[in-house]
């Protein structure tokens, strides 16, 4: 039995195929966000002993692929790093259950992908795994995006799965995500004649209670009940302690469903601010990520719900689906781990939920393809040399 506790010794070659113990063997390794290098070391060594895999490196990003021609090809991605930890930066097993740092987001996904690998022989479709650096932080240094822009070869598919945290169902599409920064103008005066001037700081009452006050859409789409949402996020301004401050700074977080864009989705926030807006007043866009659509109804992803039963679940925050989906690649969130836990400090996921994975997607690889000339989602036949 693997050790377990702070005082247990640091894991060797990830040799064993128990998925709770696969799973702490990778959580061992640390790979907060730009630290990732040695657990794509690990990987990269083991991926390259499976002699039915192509593995390439780019950086800290590690993709192994099958290369037989086969009629379609399901792309398997999961992030590598992992928030700082919090007191949990070592794994610890009680019974069927493991904690530690990245247990749901997302090493347990790592080691299902892993151990999905040690069985490929022959499959009806080809795979691609994904092992990428820096999802955690600014999209600015995703390593998914590093290798759509670097190789765009290694990650073509006809359809993608993130190994996000589930629960082992489905998690569909993804909202998008957007800041806006609202600075607000006054004049600047004493505090003993705050007459001779204007409080911007008192002008964000009103936009506040707006912002507080606004109802946000639920759109269903695909069958699916989305949640958008508008907060405040961040408030500044002030000069001094004996001075009435002349402009005050409101950063808008949104989340905003697939059936729209960002900028709809500004332009909507923008329209429940301009009563409170003056000509010197600032809305500007800070940053977006767009919503990507559900797709499970994709040849290849289809089965999770028609063939496993799997629920479905809208996805309410953003994740990488979109980057597929914005590449023609329709993606779906599915992993092992309660999606509530990840970030916490309780952080953890139960080996009945690993091997529900597992089994879904072996079931999902190894199935048989009686019409590999279906039709995809985006309206063309499923690529059968999408990523030779």
């Amino acid at each position: 039995m693997r050790p377990t506790g702070a005082g247990a010794a640091r894991p060797g070659p990830l040799s064993t195929t128990d998925l709770l113990e696969l799973t702490a063997a990778l959580v061992d390794v640390p790979s907060a966000s730009f630290e990732e290098r040695e657990l794509a070391d690990l990987l990269e060594a083991e991926l390259r002993a499976l002699p039915v895999l192509e593995v390439t490196r780019v950086g800290d990003n590690v993709v192994a692929r099958t290369i037989g021609g086969r009629p379609a090809r399901l792309v398997l991605a999961g992030h590598l790093d992992t928030v700082p930890a919090q007191g949990n930066d070592r794994a610890t097993i009680d019974g069927d259950r493991l904690r530690g740092l990245g247990a749901s987001d997302m090493k347990g996904a790592l080691a299902v992908f892993l151990q999905l690998a040690r069985t490929l022989r022959e499959p009806p479709i080809d795979v691609t795994f994904i092992f990428y650096a820096r999802e955690e932080v600014s999209a600015a240094h995703s390593g998914l995006e590093e290798l759509f822009v670097a190789r765009p070869d290694l990650v073509a598919g006809d359809a993608a799965i993130l190994g996000e945290p589930t629960s082992s169902i489905v998690e569909a599409g993804c909202q998008g995500t957007l800041r806006l920064r609202v600075t607000l103008r006054g004049v600047r005066a004493h505090t003993a004649r705050p007459w001779m001037g204007r409080n911007a700081i008192h002008r964000l009452a009103p936009v506040l209670g707006a912002v507080a006050d606004h109802v946000s859409r639920q759109p269903v789409i695909d069958g699916l009940q989305f949640r958008e949402a508008l907060q405040a996020v961040s408030v500044q301004g002030g000069v001094a302690g004996n001075v009435v401050p002349d402009e005050a700074t409101l950063v808008l977080n949104v989340r905003f469903a697939p059936d729209r864009r960002s900028g709809d989705a500004a332009e909507a926030v923008r329209e429940v601010l301009r009563p409170y807006l003056e000509d010197d007043d600032d809305v500007e866009l800070v940053d977006a990520a767009e919503a990507a659509a559900p797709a499970v109804g994709h040849p290849l992803l289809a089965p999770l719900v028609d063939e496993l039963g799997l629920g479905v679940n809208p996805k309410l925050g953003w994740t990488d689906v979109a980057r597929f989906t914005s590449r023609g690649i329709p993606a779906v969130n599915l992993g092992p781990g309660d999606p509530t836990l990840a970030h916490t400090a309780d952080e953890h996921v139960d080996r009945d939920d690993l091997q529900r994975s597992f089994d879904v997607l072996h079931h999902l690889v190894h199935r048989s393809i009686t019409h590999p000339a279906s039709t995809s989602l985006t309206g063309g036949p499923l690529r059968a040399d999408a990523a030779r």
